[in-house]
């Protein structure tokens, strides 16, 4: 694989360019078709930092890492840049894989039948049935009934969801709660009229009549 150095006011010495060169060499193997590769060194005040740049046909890494010396910024540079190609190559095998889970899981596709051959006249006969009926396979069609059972509702007349008294909201809430009904009408002191009721979550409803 190809690797270009580039050094900011500092030495890149031969170890290091050969440590560069064989850890470049590691990922290029994990990631397959490595095209360019690029690793900067430079200095900040007292850290020695080393930046990598791997770029794949379909991927770019990039990588950095910073210690006293710039062995040990390559290193670390080195082994995040393995890791993230590791992840790279990972990731391309499972979507490699995945159409196939999906061949094995869709259903078959279903068979027509094929046109029936013309038979001779004893073959002919011993098909007929003896109603007289065709040799065709049939299909089971379930019916539903032309007209449905409509049952009437159970009605039940009852004054106990009606509050005699004008109250305000949070009267009507805990007459509700007091009587342990579902639904409460009443008249707040203003003489309008509301509608309280609970809902199948739990939460009270407040409904103004107008």
């Amino acid at each position: 694989m190809e690797v270009e150095f580039t050094a900011r006011q500092v030495r890149i010495s031969k170890a290091l360019r050969t440590q560069a060169e064989e850890g470049m060499d590691r990922i290029a193997r994990i990631m397959g078709k490595t095209t360019h590769a690029s690793v900067t060194f430079r200095t900040q005040r007292h850290l020695q930092i080393a930046e990598l740049t791997v770029q794949a046909r379909l991927q770019k890494i990039v990588a950095a890492g910073e210690a006293d010396t710039f062995e040990s910024a390559l290193r670390a540079a080195l082994a995040h840049a393995e890791h993230q190609a590791l992840r790279y190559r990972d990731r391309q095998l499972a979507n490699k894989r995945l159409p196939k889970e999906e061949k094995v899981l869709t259903a078959l596709p279903v068979a027509r039948p094929k046109a029936r051959r013309t038979a001779t006249a004893p073959d002919a006969e011993a098909a007929t049935p003896a109603n007289g009926a065709s040799g065709r396979t049939g299909i089971a069609v379930h019916s539903f009934p032309a007209s449905t059972t409509l049952v009437e509702p159970h009605i039940i007349k009852s004054a106990e969801a009606i509050a005699l008294k004008p109250m305000t909201v949070e009267e009507a809430v805990k007459e509700a709660e007091f009587r342990d009904r579902e639904l409460l009408i009443f008249r707040d002191p203003a003489g309008d009229l509301y509608v309280l009721h609970r809902r199948r979550d739990g939460h009270m409803e407040l409904i103004e009549i107008p």
